[in-house]
């Protein structure tokens, strides 16, 4: 057996030291590494670096000083994670992913201040992508190979291009995407119920004749809710992602008037997206549901009612309290003011 073929065995062995490994060929600097990480040929790691348990860091990667790596994360051949880098558990960093840090680079100048750029958890960047600097990628969002981004990635987001734009949302295919058309909705099924609790599709009543067509609805009748407030949504370039959030209290029925509008739906367990293609369908979305709208087309209109008027105390846009509090809605607030601070002392490792 040839020297190189035993390192790399021995390598894949569980040590039971509890030690990391490097390659002889590589050069781990940094004394912060967790057990079971891998470091190969060719791969530098400068000593301020923090790098968790079970990575698997390929060769010819480069990992500056003020570097926060997860447990079980994957960074493939060619990368260089730059000062100011964070990246979370169970991401996936393919080959040659460029990371940014300064948008202003000048030789021989050093900023004092980098913007972060952080990678949430379970987030996968496909080959040669590149990340320009203080972006956040959200929990499970996906990057296309090649795909440049200049702009934050929601979580579970499916994003391509150069721009990097939203294609759909992962997990969302899966449990079904429904194009709302009269032929996709009999009239047997109204109201239908989706899988996202609660999340429900109306159909209103529509007349159509020579001199045009007609779609009208009652609040008692077809309605869920008696409204308290209505906007409108339109001109939204094809590249940007309206809602991306919860309610607390407040209930939304949604009717896009012209072109079509893709809304993902989310209960926290369950994601679902429909596509609403015409006025006589809406679409009901109840407390607790986390929304994002996107894919409008140049002729959206997007009629929203509100079952409530405006409080901003009522939004919820950060996923991950979203998360906490569908997991546990009976918790009182000093529960989640002590889970928050649990949770800030964990992520401290990642500041």
């Amino acid at each position: 057996m040839s020297r190189d073929a035993a390192t790399m065995r021995e390598a894949r062995r569980p040590d039971a030291t509890g030690a990391h490994f490097t390659h002889p060929a590589g050069i781990c600097e940094a004394s912060d590494v967790g057990a079971g990480t891998r470091i190969w040929a060719f791969a530098h790691v400068l000593p301020g670096a923090r790098i968790g348990s079970e990575c698997n860091i390929c060769d010819h990667v480069f990992i500056e000083n003020d570097v926060v790596i997860g447990d079980r994360v994957t960074v493939k051949c060619g990368v260089a994670i730059w000062d100011g880098i964070r990246i979370e558990e169970d991401v996936f960093i393919g080959p040659d992913v460029t990371f940014t840090n300064d948008a202003f680079p000048r030789s021989r100048v050093l900023r004092r201040e980098l913007p972060p750029t952080v990678v949430r958890r379970g987030a996968s960047l496909g080959a040669n992508c590149t990340i320009l600097p203080g972006l956040t990628i959200g929990i499970c969002a996906m990057v296309g190979a090649g795909s440049v981004l200049t702009h934050d990635v929601p979580p579970y987001a499916i994003v391509v291009g150069n721009p990097a734009r939203i294609v759909g949302y992962v997990d969302a295919h899966d449990v079904g995407q429904l194009h709302v058309t009269r032929a996709e909705m009999p009239a047997d099924e109204d109201p239908r119920a989706l899988r996202v609790a609660g999340a429900t599709l109306f159909r209103l009543l529509r007349v159509d004749d020579l001199r045009g067509s007609l779609v009208s609805g009652e609040v008692d009748g077809q309605l869920p809710f008696q409204p308290r407030r209505f906007f409108s949504v339109m001109h939204v370039p094809s590249k940007d992602v309206r809602g991306a959030h919860a309610h607390r209290t407040c209930a939304q029925f949604l009717v896009c008037q012209a072109g079509s509008v893709a809304v993902v739906i989310d209960d926290g367990r369950v994601r679902e997206e429909v596509v609403l293609a015409d006025p006589q369908y809406g679409l009901y979305v109840p407390p607790m549901v986390w929304s994002v709208q996107y894919r409008y087309t140049h002729d959206a209109v997007l009629l929203v009612l509100a079952s409530d008027r405006y409080a901003p105390e009522d939004y919820i846009r950060n996923y991950d309290e979203f998360l906490e509090q569908v997991a546990e809605p009976n918790a009182t607030s000093a529960d989640r003011t002590a889970r928050q601070s649990a949770a800030d002392s964990s992520a401290e490792r990642f500041s």
